[in-house]
């Protein structure tokens, strides 16, 4: 197993549309993925600076997305742009949003620390297909490795990183790759890439759901 990437998934590419977002938890802390009029990704803090409100609550304009709240409107840089309350203001530069790294690779979401090397990511696929995800209540580590023996029908393992593992099998490569939402729930973010044909598409998603209700059940045993 290698050491840890900086890059952490958080979302399916797919389930994250232009003009759209979505809140998640990363390591117990909210964050919102979005996606501006252009194609690009954003993961921010999930709060705007004034009240706190959620930014994931809020809607997508253009380049812009807007708190749900008072209207304060942020560029993709984070900063303040406008505050319909006060519309001639300058706004103040401190007024801004803790924005991190983000790119997509293998048909997810990543995001990192600002500085972070997307060649870090450079090993898995450009683009891939989405078979769903999946969100458990357990944590991110002990959720790949249920994968690792509940492995879909004709796949193997291929490898396994600290927050992914890469399945061969079938004329595909399934990539796994594990969000820790906080200490006891995770997400596992799944994709296909190669020869996918519409019975292994749906084969594939059969076994995400089997194995998501096969853990459901094993949490609920422990509980």
């Amino acid at each position: 197993m290698t050491s840890p990437s900086p890059w952490i998934p958080v979302a399916l590419s797919a389930d994250i549309e232009a003009g759209t977002s979505a809140g998640t938890l990363v390591n117990g802390e909210e964050r919102v993925v979005w996606r501006d009029d252009k194609g690009a990704v954003h993961v921010w803090e999930d709060r705007c600076p004034h009240r706190g409100m959620r930014m994931s609550f809020g809607f997508v304009r253009g380049d812009h997305i807007a708190c749900l709240y008072h209207g304060w409107r942020y560029d993709t840089g984070g900063q303040c742009r406008y505050i319909p309350a006060h519309p001639d203001l300058e706004v103040p530069k401190t007024i801004k949003v803790p924005t991190f790294a983000a790119t997509e690779r293998a048909g997810i979401v990543w995001m990192a620390l600002e500085g972070a090397d997307a060649a870090d990511l450079s090993t898995l696929t450009e683009t891939a297909e989405p078979v769903r995800s999946l969100f458990l209540d357990m944590p991110a580590e002990a959720a790949l490795a249920a994968v690792t023996t509940a492995l879909p029908e004709g796949y193997s393992v291929g490898a396994t990183s600290a927050s992914t593992v890469t399945l061969q099998g079938n004329g595909t490569t399934v990539l796994i790759a594990a969000q820790s939402r906080d200490a006891e729930r995770s997400a596992l973010h799944v994709t296909v890439t190669g020869d996918i044909s519409t019975t292994t598409r749906r084969s594939l998603t059969l076994w995400a759901t089997d194995l998501r209700n096969r853990l459901e059940a094993r949490s609920m045993e422990a509980a």
